[in-house]
């Protein structure tokens, strides 16, 4: 979770909203200056680098889930420490694989019942189109500097294409008719999106062209994209997740030429998303063992430690007193089944379940007992 800062200035970029503004940067005990971390691609990309992947098996696949930090104004489904889940693929340079990681992403969708995202993409050049585009951005945008805010004024020196992705009505009026990227691409850059929109085809993607989108990092190049929730949920902080194609950052932090391609979901804001549509899987246990007696405690014990042995996760009552109480807990707890063991059940080897959402009954032997659970 703690990278060195330099890390994250050569590879996103100091004139990023997130290293000049979010980064949480201190120095540690040896003077170093340290930061923890905003975003996950920079520190998989430095691990890739350091433990030598590219020289055994440069064509990897990997992924991450974790805390991020990032010290912004917090408000719905943005906090200043948020969980991503990531995943970035090495070794290869062709957009059938950009087209892979957003097939992916629409089969995890859809597993998790939540419609409504629109997968939005474009392509954002290389260094050999990206300058001579940049130079015509900054001709327009000098034109319109006293309709933009006082950051998109500034950015039009330092990072123009980010005065692109300003949120702000007045902004987006100034640059409604701005040059777009996508129509400056090389031959190159044009080929490889083709290739992508064909790949997303292929394996029916729906997904739609969207030549405002600027990621906030300065890796990137070729092909970006956002996902974006059209449900309830989110207000105007729809964004569910992003990624893209950042070919020459191994090679910036130090390793061989390695392209890669990656994406970032935000776990809060997925699962806002999820709960309004009434989707959230709520993480009870699946069973709440209620022993009645000092016998059937033990027991319990023993029982407990075999149905998660089996995959279940159990959690129990150790007073073995007032079922009432207990019962109460395992509701509380947001448990599937209630399971009673008391001394008939105990003599006669069996317990009884009681399926909490109907208030159902029925005795189970103890050797079954995993197994019922499990349907």
């Amino acid at each position: 979770m703690i990278e060195k800062t330099e890390l994250f200035t050569r590879s996103i970029g100091t004139e990023t909203d997130v290293v000049s503004k979010e980064m949480y940067t201190f120095v540690d005990k040896g003077e170093d200056s340290v930061t923890l971390r905003p975003e996950g691609t920079a520190g998989v990309v430095r691990a890739f680098v350091e433990h030598g992947v590219a020289q055994t098996d440069p064509k990897t696949r990997w992924w991450y889930l974790g805390p991020m930090f990032r010290r912004e104004r917090p408000q719905k489904g943005r906090y200043r420490q948020f969980w991503q889940l990531g995943a970035e693929a090495f070794g290869q340079g062709s957009a059938r694989v950009d087209a892979e990681m957003l097939a992916m992403l629409r089969d995890l969708f859809e597993a998790c019942a939540l419609p409504g995202v629109a997968f939005h993409v474009a392509s954002i050049g290389d260094a050999k189109c990206r300058p001579a585009y940049k130079a015509k951005l900054q001709e327009f945008l000098r034109g319109r500097a006293d309709r933009l805010c006082e950051d998109c004024a500034r950015r039009i020196e330092t990072n123009p294409l980010r005065v692109l992705d300003c949120k702000k009505e007045g902004c987006r009026a100034a640059t409604q008719d701005a040059p777009r990227l996508m129509a400056h691409l090389c031959d190159e850059c044009r080929a490889h999106f083709e290739e992508l929109r064909r790949s997303l085809d292929l394996l029916k993607v729906a997904y739609e062209v969207d030549d405002r989108i600027v990621r906030g990092l300065d890796y990137y190049v070729r092909t970006t994209f956002e996902l974006l929730h059209t449900g309830e949920g989110l207000g105007s902080q729809n964004a569910v997740g992003g990624g893209g194609r950042y070919d020459g950052l191994v090679q910036d932090l130090g390793g061989p030429p390695v392209p890669g391609v990656g994406f970032a979901l935000g776990m809060e804001r997925l699962v806002l998303a999820l709960e309004a549509r009434g989707a959230a899987v709520k993480a009870g246990p699946d069973a709440f063992l209620a022993p009645m007696g000092a016998a059937a405690v033990e027991r319990a014990m023993v029982l407990a430690r075999e149905l998660r042995t089996a995959g279940l996760r159990v959690d129990m009552d150790y007073d073995g007193k007032k079922l009432g109480k207990t019962l109460e807990r395992a509701d509380k707890a947001g448990a599937r089944a209630a399971v009673i063991l008391g001394e008939d059940e105990l003599a006669r080897g069996e317990a009884k379940v009681k399926t909490l959402a109907t208030g159902e009954e029925t005795f189970v032997p103890l050797a079954d007992l995993a197994t019922a659970l499990q349907r």
